[in-house]
C-alpha cells in the first residue's frame, strides 16, 4: 500500500508569526477532522522550521519538510542550509528540484542528483519534483522530457535507496496560472512515470513509490485527481497558505 501524502509548499510567504498561526490552525484541524491515513507534510520557509516543528511534535499525521537543501554537508556556502541543520530542527522531508529552483536558479539534473544523494545519506526523504513547460508539452515531447529528469537525477540509485523517495509531478504550465491538468492528463503522466521506474527497478519498487500531483491542486479538483490509480496525493502551493483549503484537500481521498 503506497503512502497517501499531501505536502504544503509555502514558498516565500508568511512572516514567522503568520507561519506559526497557520501551522497551529492546520494542526488542530487535522487532529479534529482527518480520519484517513494520510501523511501531511508542512514545508514552510527556513525561519519557520523550528517553531513549526514544536507545533506538530507528537502528532500522528503531521510531518515537517524543507523547501530546499544544499548538496554539501557543511562549509563556506554563505546563505545555504545543510541537511544536518534541517535534521537538527526535526525536518523529515525535503523538496528537491522544484520547477522554480530549476528555472530561477539554474538547477540541473546533474546538480539535483547530488542533492538527492546528500539528503538520502542524512536520512531525509526527498520529494523529487519533475515536470514540463507548455512549450515542451505542445511539441509532444513531455513524456520523454519528464522521464529523462528521473533517469539523469535518480537512476544511479540502488533499488533500496530509490524506494525511499517521493516523486512529485509538476506540469509547469499549471503552476500559479490557475490552469490544471485534467485528471486524464495527470493520470497519464503518473502512469508513464511509474512504468519508467518499473523498467529500471521492477514492478515491486514502482508500485511502492508515492507519486504526487503538483499543479494548481485545490479543494474543487483534489478528489477527482486523488481518485486516479497512480496519483497518491499532492504537492500543494497556493492552497496550502489557507488552512481551510489545505485541510479540505487533505480530506479529499
Amino acid at each position: 500500500m503506497r503512502d497517501k501524502i499531501v505536502a504544503g509548499n509555502w514558498k516565500m510567504n508568511n512572516t514567522l508569526d503568520e507561519g506559526i498561526s497557520l501551522a497551529s490552525e492546520i494542526s488542530n484541524m487535522v487532529a479534529d477532522e482527518v480520519m484517513d491515513d494520510v501523511k501531511v507534510v508542512l514545508c514552510p520557509p527556513f525561519i519557520h522550521l523550528s517553531s513549526v516543528s514544536k507545533i506538530i511534535e507528537g502528532t500522528d499525521k503531521l510531518y515537517l519538510g524543507a523547501q530546499n537543501c544544499n548538496d554539501h554537508t557543511s562549509g563556506a556556502y554563505t546563505g545555504e542550509i545543510s541537511v544536518d541543520m534541517l535534521k537538527s530542527v526535526g525536518v523529515q522531508y525535503v523538496i528537491i528540484g522544484h520547477s522554480e529552483r530549476r528555472e530561477y536558479y539554474g538547477e540541473t539534473n546533474e546538480f539535483l542528483m547530488k542533492k538527492v544523494d546528500t539528503a538520502l545519506a542524512a536520512g531525509l526523504t526527498p520529494i523529487f519534483c519533475c515536470g514540463e513547460s507548455l512549450e515542451i508539452r505542445e511539441k509532444g515531447e513531455h513524456f520523454d522530457f519528464v522521464t529523462n529528469q528521473l533517469t539523469e537525477s535518480l537512476f544511479h540509485l540502488s533499488a533500496d535507496d530509490f524506494g525511499k523517495l517521493v516523486i512529485a509531478y509538476e506540469p509547469i504550465w499549471a503552476i500559479g496560472t490557475g490552469k490544471t491538468a485534467s485528471k486524464e492528463q495527470a493520470q497519464e503522466m503518473h502512469e508513464k512515470l511509474r512504468a519508467h521506474i518499473a523498467g529500471k527497478y521492477g514492478e515491486g519498487v514502482a508500485e511502492g513509490i508515492s507519486i504526487l500531483y503538483g499543479g494548481s491542486c485545490k479543494p474543487s479538483n483534489a478528489a477527482e485527481l486523488f481518485a486516479q490509480k497512480d496519483i497518491d496525493g499532492g504537492l500543494i502551493g497556493g492552497a496550502s497558505l489557507k488552512s481551510r483549503d489545505f485541510v479540505d484537500i487533505v480530506k479529499s481521498f
